[in-house]
């Protein structure tokens, strides 16, 4: 790790991979595995292999490219997660800081693209490359592209980021390492392009005590050929951008959830090709130490699932299924996937080499369970016969004075439940009811198909609903539609047990996977 001090006393700190032991941020430390798994999101993915179709294709998170090669065919639009490329990347949050000698710690993380070529000996002190060399002890050797873990850290008074903020570098070095392979039959050669990239930090004051901090990241590289291919274009880009904010004497405020009175201050806030929520664990306050920035979108306070033993690169995996198919790849699939990449070769050690216990625990979760009701207060559906009667096909229910059910047509008015992309692409969508169920709950769902899905009738005839609450919806017309002729996702025109709707999005806790946060 290198430290220097920037203008004004700012401490700039660039660290390498797992160099940071030594500085006292206890917060970031916290986060670490969450920042990790969003560093490595679709990093390579199952079945980890070069010649896979999928792994042609990488880097789709939190990109930030020389600003000529982006914008060649004009701006870019901006929007709250990074899968677009982008030349910067800006969050804006709310912070709190009562104190006058608060200090705001900002760290950039990203990968940067490296070149792993394989280059074969001619027998004359000469190398060439090739795309693969196998050696003498039977191992294949493939040319590759890799990363390697950038972080820069800015530690900075709140009250100079009032006077106007801060602005300093945060791009890598370029660089080659050079390794033989056994046998002298060739060697391995790792090439980086140098990144050039510079972070400024500013702080908005809004009231005593609160702020708007701005962090905004660009990528300053010129492009020598803003035609070039993309793959090209990415040696000198920060790929997997994000960014953890932290500090001494400040908290963050929820965008997501925020406390009362600030609901209007967080909406202002603008953030561009990423995604903040607070980290660490719920404080019931709607405020958190530290705050991180991601090109996914998560929900505050994220956390990998206690069951999941490691990485496995794929977006929010299910660690059991994709554990399982790695288990089942073939001896020379794995043979390539070895090859392909290092972190793909200690994602089959890890499956390996599970402990039986380990693996079982992949099988589920149960976060919490809710005590048995005494009989008189167990809702009807537990009483016998407390299903006659229901029918979702024919059943309906009145909202806003209006009869809605099976055929009805309603435009969405999703509940805000924070960082549920369901709802943000559905809101003001128009749909069809296909149905009307009761949960276990007693409570009642509208199953719908979305106007403008194309696949919409193929939904409705399988019964693959959205389910939305009644007052998450506006009906369209006074009267109820004819009823429909398909299927509506129940086995006859009587249902015979009330069913939960497992697809509705506040009923996804993420078990399983290797994000979870508060529901």
């Amino acid at each position: 790790m290198s430290v220097g001090t920037g203008e004004d006393g700012a401490v700039l700190a660039a660290l390498e991979d797992g160099d940071d032991a030594g500085l006292p941020c206890g917060a970031f430390e916290q986060m670490g595995t969450v920042a990790d798994a969003v560093l490595y999101e679709g990093y390579l993915l199952y079945p980890y292999r070069r010649s896979s179709a999928k792994n042609r294709v990488r880097w789709q998170f939190g990109v930030l490219l020389p600003r000529a090669w982006v914008e060649r065919d004009g701006p870019v639009t901006p929007g709250i997660s990074g899968s677009a490329d982008s030349w910067y990347q800006q969050t804006e949050c709310l912070l709190r800081a009562p104190r006058a000698d608060a200090v705001v710690r900002v760290r950039v993380r990203y990968l940067q693209m490296q070149d792993k070529q394989v280059e074969e000996a001619d027998g004359d002190g000469l190398h060439r490359p090739v795309e693969s060399l196998r050696t003498a002890d039977g191992v294949a050797h493939l040319s590759f592209e890799e990363a390697v873990p950038r972080e820069s850290e800015l530690v900075l008074p709140l009250a100079e980021l009032v006077r106007g903020g801060r602005t300093a570098p945060v791009g890598a070095a370029g660089g080659a390492e050079s390794e033989p392979l056994p046998g002298g039959t060739g060697r391995t050669v790792r090439r980086r392009r140098e990144v050039l990239a510079a972070t400024t930090v500013v702080a908005e004051p809004l009231a005593p005590g609160l702020y708007r901090l701005r962090v905004r990241t660009e990528n300053t590289g010129e492009a020598p050929d803003t035609r070039a291919p993309r793959h090209e274009a990415l040696r000198q880009a920060l790929i997997a951008t994000h960014t953890l904010v932290g500090g001494e004497g400040v908290e963050f405020v929820s965008l997501i959830d925020p406390p009362e009175g600030l609901a209007e201050q967080a909406r202002e806030c603008r953030n561009a090709f990423t995604f903040p929520v607070l980290g660490g664990p719920p404080s019931g306050t709607g405020t958190a130490d530290v705050l991180l920035s991601a090109p996914i979108i998560l929900p505050d306070h994220p956390q990998v699932a206690p069951e999941s033993p490691g990485d496995l690169h794929d977006a929010a995996e299910i660690d059991e299924i994709l554990t399982l198919r790695t288990m089942l790849l073939t001896d020379e699939e794995k043979a390539e996937a070895r090859a392909t990449d290092p972190r793909a070769a200690r994602i089959l050690d890890r499956v390996d080499t599970m402990p039986r216990e380990v693996f079982e625990r992949l099988h589920g979760a149960i976060r919490s369970l809710t005590p048995v009701p005494p009989p008189a207060e167990r809702p009807a559906w537990w009483q016998e016969g407390g299903d006659d009667g229901l029918s979702p096909a024919t059943d309906t229910v009145l909202v806003d004075g209006v009869s809605v059910g099976g055929g009805s047509r309603v435009r969405l008015r999703p509940r805000g439940r924070g960082a549920d992309a369901q709802d943000m692409f559905l809101e003001g969508r128009t749909a069809r009811v296909g149905a009307v169920f009761h949960d276990v709950d007693g409570s009642v769902h509208l199953a719908v198909t979305v106007d403008d899905d194309p696949a919409a009738e193929l939904h409705g005839w399988y019964g693959r609903f959205h389910y939305f609450r009644p007052d998450e919806v506006e009906p369209l017309g006074r009267t109820v539609a004819p009823e429909p002729t398909g299927p509506v996702g129940s086995p006859g025109p009587r249902s015979p047990r009330p069913q939960r709707p497992a697809d509705r999005p506040e009923e996804r806790r993420f078990a399983g996977r290797r994000f979870g946060g508060r529901p």
